[in-house]
C-alpha cells in the first residue's frame, strides 16, 4: 500500500472524509441555514409566550441592524482582494506558496498562517489565508485537498482569534471610556495583562494552535481521496488578470497614476493622524480604519485607477453571501434579546439564567463556557454581544469570586467554538475560495470535536490557578 493510500486510511482522515461526505449530502447552503435559524428562534420565542406582533417586530427591527457591520464585512473581502491581487502582494503570496513540499504540509502551513495572523487581525486572516490557499491550489504537484485547505484557512477565526489583539471583549474591558457606565461599575478596568496576556491565556492559545495544526495535518486526505481545486467549478482563479489596453483618449486618467497619488496623499494623511493619536492596536481594531487602510493600500499598490477598479469588480461577487445572509442574523439576534415572553423574559435572558444559576466558583468556567458556546451559535457577534451579556455574566463572576479577567477569556475562547460549524463567519472566506459551507464543514466539525473538551477542560483547569481580584476602578491602585 502506498504512503498516500495509508494516509487516506488513517482514523483522523477517515473521520474527516466521512464528516465531509455527510456535510456534502446533508448540510444546507448557508442561506438555508440562516433561514432555519430564524424559524427556530422565532418558534422558541412564541413557545415561551412572546406575541406574534412582538416576534415579527423584533425580526423586522433586527433585519437591518447589522447593515454597518454587513458593509464592513463586505469591504473586508473587497479590501483583501484588492491588496492581495496587487502585483507586489501577489508575489509575496506566490513566494509563500512555494514553501510547502506536500499536500498535507501545505494544509498545515495554511492553518499556521491563518491562526497566527488572526491573533493580529481576524479580517486579514480570512482573506490572506484564503488567497494563500488559491495560490497553493495552482501547484498541481502538491495534490492538496482544496476542501481541507479551505478548512485550514478558517482555523484562525474558528480557533484562536478572540484570544489575540482582535478580541473586542478584551479591548472593551481595557478601555474605560468605551465601556457602558453600568459595566464599568461591575468590572472596573481589566488591562490586557489581566486578559489576553495572562500566562494562562498564552498557554491556552499555544495549546490550541498546536492541537489545531495536528488535527489539520492528520485529517488532510491523501491519495485517491484528494479533491483538488479542479473539482470545484466555482473556485475563482487566483491569478491576476492582465490590465486591458486603453482604447479611448477619455480613459487617460484611468491609466494615469495622478489620481492615485492625489487620493493617497489624503488617505494616508488621515491614517497618519489616526495612528498617531492612539495606540496602533486600538486604531487597527476599528473595522472602519482597518478597511480604509486596506482600500488605500490597495489603490496605491495597483497604482493605476483602472487596475484598482478591475480588482474591485472581481471581488464584489464574493460578497454575495454576506450581503443577503447577515440581515437574517440581525433578525435572530433581536428576537433573542427583544421579544419578551409571557413573563417578560427574553430568550437570551432565559439562556443566561439557565447557565448562571447552576454555576459555582469551581464550575463557573465550564458553565460560562457552555453558555457562551451555545448562545454564540445562534448570535455570532464576533464579541459584540459582550456589551449585552457582560453585566449579568460579570456580576455572577463577582458574586462567585471568580477572576474577572479569566471570565473574559472564558467567554472569548468558548464563543469561538461554534464558529467552526456556523456558516456566518465562513461567508467571506467561502467567497474568496468559491466553495460552499458544506465543502469545508466536515473538516471543521472534526476540529470542533477535539476543541470542545480541550477548550472547556483548559478553561476549567487554568481558572483554578487564578485568585479573585476585586474590580479596579480608573485612577485607583490595584489592590
Amino acid at each position: 500500500m502506498s504512503a498516500g493510500a495509508r494516509g487516506a486510511d488513517s482514523l483522523p482522515a477517515r473521520l474527516a472524509l466521512r464528516s465531509a461526505a455527510f456535510a456534502e449530502r446533508w448540510f444546507p447552503d448557508a442561506y438555508v441555514f440562516a433561514v432555519l435559524g430564524v424559524v427556530v428562534v422565532a418558534a422558541a420565542a412564541l413557545a415561551f409566550g412572546a406575541t406574534p406582533r412582538a416576534t415579527v417586530e423584533a425580526f423586522g427591527g433586527g433585519y437591518w441592524s447589522l447593515v454597518p457591520f454587513t458593509l464592513q464585512m463586505a469591504f473586508v473581502v473587497i479590501g483583501g482582494y484588492v491588496v492581495a491581487t496587487a502585483p507586489v502582494v501577489a508575489r509575496l503570496i506566490a513566494a509563500l506558496a512555494r514553501w510547502p513540499r506536500t499536500g498535507r504540509g501545505a494544509i498545515a502551513f495554511v492553518a499556521l498562517v491563518s491562526m497566527l495572523s488572526s491573533l493580529l487581525s481576524w479580517g486579514f486572516s480570512l482573506v490572506f489565508a484564503g488567497l494563500l490557499v488559491r495560490a497553493l491550489a495552482q501547484r498541481t504537484e502538491l495534490r492538496m485537498d482544496y476542501r481541507a485547505a479551505g478548512a485550514a484557512a478558517y482555523l484562525g477565526l474558528g480557533a484562536v482569534w478572540a484570544l489575540g489583539l482582535s478580541s473586542s471583549a478584551a479591548q472593551l474591558q481595557a478601555n474605560p471610556a468605551s465601556m457602558p457606565p453600568g459595566l464599568l461599575a461591575i468590572t472596573g478596568v481589566l488591562p490586557f495583562t489581566q486578559t489576553i496576556l495572562l500566562w494562562q491565556s498564552l498557554l491556552l492559545t499555544a495549546a490550541l494552535v498546536a492541537v489545531s495544526l495536528a488535527v489539520a495535518y492528520a485529517t488532510a486526505p491523501t491519495g485517491d481521496a484528494v479533491r483538488s481545486v479542479e473539482a470545484f467549478p466555482d473556485a475563482a482563479d487566483a491569478r491576476r488578470a492582465p490590465l486591458p489596453s486603453r482604447t479611448r483618449p477619455g480613459e487617460w486618467l484611468e491609466y494615469s497614476p495622478l489620481l492615485t497619488i492625489a487620493l493617497s496623499l489624503l488617505a494616508f494623511g488621515w491614517l497618519y493622524v489616526e495612528f498617531a493619536g492612539k495606540p496602533a492596536v486600538t486604531a487597527i481594531a476599528n473595522l472602519n480604519t482597518y478597511n480604509f487602510l486596506f482600500l488605500s493600500l490597495g489603490l496605491l499598490l495597483h497604482w493605476r485607477p483602472r487596475s484598482f477598479l478591475d480588482a474591485v469588480a472581481r471581488a464584489v461577487p464574493a460578497t454575495t453571501g454576506v450581503l443577503i445572509q447577515f440581515p437574517l442574523y440581525g433578525g435572530i439576534a433581536l428576537i433573542l434579546t427583544a421579544a419578551p415572553g409571557a413573563d417578560g423574559a427574553t430568550l437570551a435572558h432565559r439562556l443566561s439564567l439557565l447557565f448562571t444559576r447552576v454555576a459555582s466558583h469551581d464550575t463557573f468556567a465550564l458553565v460560562m463556557g457552555g453558555y457562551s458556546a451555545v448562545l454564540g451559535f445562534f448570535v455570532p457577534s464576533g464579541g459584540g454581544k459582550w456589551i449585552v451579556e457582560a453585566p449579568y455574566v460579570m456580576q455572577a463572576a463577582n458574586e462567585l469570586r471568580f477572576h474577572l479577567g479569566w471570565a473574559v477569556q472564558v467567554y472569548n475562547a468558548a464563543e469561538a467554538l461554534p464558529n467552526l460549524v456556523n456558516p456566518f463567519w465562513m461567508l467571506p472566506l467561502l467567497g474568496v475560495l468559491g466553495l460552499k459551507a458544506r465543502d469545508i464543514v466536515g473538516f471543521t466539525f472534526v476540529q470542533l470535536l477535539v476543541h470542545i473538551p480541550l477548550v472547556l477542560g483548559l478553561l476549567w483547569l487554568l481558572g483554578l490557578t487564578l485568585d479573585y481580584v476585586p474590580p479596579l476602578m480608573p485612577g485607583l491602585a490595584a489592590p
